[in-house]
């Protein structure tokens, strides 16, 4: 991957053809938890081959990766992530702003999704990772002090995006595969957060929000709000 390249580190093309529907990051779970099932399979433990079965069929279940149909409308802004909307507020003069900017807070559950797609299409100027700890992801606390992973964007009209991968509670890892000067297209995948999390995005303070705290969204397919 090159400095300024476009990229698309999850798809193979503009129509999101793909084959297998599970984000990479869980292959070797798979295939390690599917060659412990075939050996207690082989030695007759069938309860334990039963249990590792049921965990091997969670960790597809939850690495799996679905295609989305992709909002072409001028000026939208999608979500970065499945969930619940915790939060949609005007905030000011935080650790990655300096000016009002409108907060929309997603938590995601161990059963939605968690590939991490663009907001909108721009240019990344900074990925900056931040050591923390491991409240539930759903408190507000979580977001300033929670292991973290924020993604800063120029988007169209010189005006700028910061979308934010917070760990929660049992997540221990967050990976972002993309870096500093890549251009990405709005609804690309750029990560993932594993078991249970949050996103944090800042928009444009003049942001039209299209979500209320309560609805539930998906990463790349719903609208959030409307660059003015």
């Amino acid at each position: 991957m090159t400095e300024g390249s476009l990229i698309d580190p999850g798809r193979s093309g503009p129509s999101e053809q793909r084959g297998f529907p599970i984000a990479r990051e869980g292959y070797p779970l798979i295939i390690g938890w599917t060659f412990v099932t075939a050996i207690v399979a082989v030695l007759g433990l069938h309860t334990l081959a039963l249990l590792a079965l049921a965990i091997t069929a969670f960790i597809c279940f939850f690495f799996r990766d679905p295609k989305r149909v992709i909002p072409e409308e001028e000026g939208a802004v999608v979500s970065p992530a499945d969930g619940k909307v915790l939060l949609v507020d005007v905030v000011q003069e935080n650790e990655f702003v300096a000016e009002k900017m409108l907060k929309v807070s997603i938590f995601m559950s161990v059963f939605n999704v968690h590939v991490n797609r663009m907001p909108e299409k721009g240019r990344v100027t900074d990925v900056v990772y931040y050591p923390g700890k491991f409240f539930s992801a759903n408190l507000d606390k979580a977001s300033v002090n929670n292991e973290r992973n924020a993604v800063s964007m120029d988007i169209s009209g010189g005006r700028k995006l910061i979308v934010v991968q917070v760990a929660g509670l049992i997540a221990r890892r967050i990976i972002c595969r993309i870096r500093k000067g890549d251009l990405l297209r709005r609804g690309e995948r750029f990560g993932i957060i594993c078991f249970g999390s949050r996103l944090d995005l800042y928009l444009p303070a003049d942001t039209v929000p299209a979500v209320s705290p309560g609805d539930k969204v998906l990463a790349g397919s719903s609208i959030l709000g409307h660059l003015s």
